[in-house]
């Protein structure tokens, strides 16, 4: 008889919390279901429709095109009755850039035995990234191989445990053990981890073994190109990151292909296999240096408390996209439509709703639209990195980054709220829309840090980037299968424009409303967003110990 009024009992709670929470939900969102109905698709048209125009020329920053996109956003600011929140009292906040180029005919490498000197081709078995902090750089070092070069003991993994890399050059693979999250390996994947890693444990230069494609893909994207850095980026440290070839590493680890592949595999079961070569690299290389500027718009929605205002809610989207290119189907102007005039769109839209309601949320609002993210999240690694107001009092970031509006919003993927109490609010938020929270449906995309929110993650600030999931009305249909269409046709191509057919502002207007609803709860309630005990992020970025 206990038992089950105890069973019964538990059943009762269970079913009351549920209930409680609902009203808690109708509750919570009663002043704003006005605001909700409010969001106009037809605004988040026409801001789509002129950020995408072939006049921006691709909004590539430091050109007339990127002008023409901040002259629209402060116009919309300023319209809209936002506050300027940049620098001296202005929408802008300067973000200085340095493009770098490797001068490929001054660039010399080679591979060096105990017996002898092998002259490497530029192009075929290597590459090397500029160096954005020397003209001119020599170098010559003994190799280690590192595995993946990570370095997570309190992950139980470790390359670099137990061997000495300091003045020498590392050489990795690509990849991370399979035991880790997805979000793990996105960031344990990410070439500047490997970077700062390899510095930490001394080493003076990285190399890293050539996707399948080869050194050519490198060759023809960034090499040729130049890469972007901000000129707070800094010293890396390490002389210089190159690239090698699949049979010039196979010659450079000199064991046979079984043993190579029982050590790659041992790498994916999380057992490190790290040793010292019998060969040393040679490296001098020279870079162009060209400096100029661009700026991130930030803008201020004031909190109603007088306690909270002080603090913080980021809403971010980038402005810029990729300018003139290559042509594609005779059209070389990268308009960016998707990527992201509609995430720009999203957040005007979001401050449109903030700036009409006459009670304001507790806590400030802050509207950014960064720069640079196709140059490597250079925009918002500035900001969230030197904030124009104090780093402690910005509590969360919810950036919206290519929301790729093209069916129903039926599910979602809010990458990186795992980590945090963040997802509270988006299951809240997302229940009272009758959206379906899901796990990443694509992790080999490595989403968690391709966006802006990544950014904010690095200074401990919890964040996240709302995605689509897989749910769509039609039965048996997943609509990450149609998205990988999409990407093929549009994603990074000309052919992102403006187009009635190429969105869903229905889906739009949802994506508003969800963004809204999760940055309100943080801006409403009095407890910050904490990390999650424990996680990795909380610990590496957060101050957690």
């Amino acid at each position: 008889m206990k038992i089950f009024f105890y069973k019964n009992l538990k059943f009762y709670c269970f079913l009351m919390a549920i209930v409680m929470n609902s009203v808690g939900i109708a509750q919570n969102f009663k002043n704003v279901a006005p605001i909700l109905m409010n969001v106009q698709p037809d605004s988040i048209r026409a801001h789509i429709k002129f950020l995408a125009d072939d006049k921006l020329k691709g909004r590539l920053p430091g050109t007339q095109g990127y002008q023409l996109a901040m002259d629209y956003v402060i116009l919309k600011y300023k319209s809209l009755g936002i506050l300027p929140a940049g620098d001296a009292n202005t929408y802008l906040q300067k973000v200085k850039l340095r493009r770098a180029k490797v001068k490929k005919a001054d660039t010399r490498a080679a591979l060096v035995s105990a017996s002898s000197t092998k002259d490497l081709v530029f192009g075929e078995d290597y590459v090397v990234l500029p160096n954005f902090d020397e003209a001119n750089v020599e170098v010559s070092a003994p190799m280690v191989f590192v595995g993946y070069g990570i370095s997570e003991p309190e992950l139980a993994y470790d390359d670099y445990a137990g061997i000495n890399v300091k003045g020498k050059i590392v050489l990795m693979v690509a990849g991370a053990p399979d035991k880790f999250a997805s979000t793990v390996k996105a960031h344990t994947g990410n070439r500047a981890y490997r970077v700062k890693t390899a510095l930490a444990k001394g080493a003076v230069g990285v190399i890293m073994r050539a996707s399948p494609m080869g050194v050519q893909s490198f060759v023809h994207g960034i090499v040729n190109t130049g890469s972007v850095a901000t000129l707070d980026w800094g010293t890396t440290g390490v002389k210089f990151y190159g690239s090698i070839s699949q049979p010039l590493f196979n010659e450079i680890v000199n064991q046979p292909a079984e043993e190579i592949a029982k050590i790659l595999l041992s790498l994916k079961e999380g057992k490190p296999s790290s040793f010292n070569l019998n060969s040393s690299f040679q490296v001098m290389m020279s870079t162009k240096h060209e400096d100029f500027e661009s700026y991130n718009l930030v803008g201020l929605i004031e909190g109603s408390d007088k306690v909270l205002k002080k603090e913080y809610v980021v809403y971010s989207a980038h402005l810029d996209h990729m300018g003139i290119g290559t042509p594609v189907k005779e059209d070389s102007i990268y308009n960016g439509a998707h990527d992201n005039a509609s995430g720009v769109a999203c957040v005007l839209e979001v401050a449109r709703l903030y700036a009409s309601m006459k009670s304001k949320p507790k806590r400030s609002i802050l509207t950014v639209m960064v720069t640079g993210e196709e140059m490597g999240l250079l925009g918002s690694s500035y900001f969230a990195a030197h904030p124009t107001v104090p780093k402690g009092k910005i509590v969360a970031a919810v950036n919206m980054d290519m929301p790729t509006i093209i069916a129903p919003l039926l599910s979602v993927v809010p990458l990186g709220a795992v980590h945090s109490s963040l997802m509270n609010q988006v299951k809240v938020a997302s229940t009272h829309l009758g959206i379906v929270v899901e796990d990443d449906p694509e992790p080999e995309q490595n989403r968690f840090i391709r966006s802006d929110q990544y950014s904010f993650v690095q200074q401990g600030i919890p964040s996240l980037n709302i995605k689509y999931g897989d749910k769509m009305l039609e039965p048996g249909k997943k609509l990450t299968e149609k998205v990988k269409l999409w990407r093929t046709e549009f994603y990074h191509q000309p052919q992102d424009e403006f187009a009635e057919a190429n969105f869903d502002f229905s889906a739009g207007k949802k994506y508003v409303q969800l963004c809204f609803l999760i940055g309100y709860q943080v801006a409403q309630e009095k407890k910050k967003p904490t990390w999650n005990k424990g996680d990795i992020f909380g610990k590496k970025f957060g101050g957690q110990k």
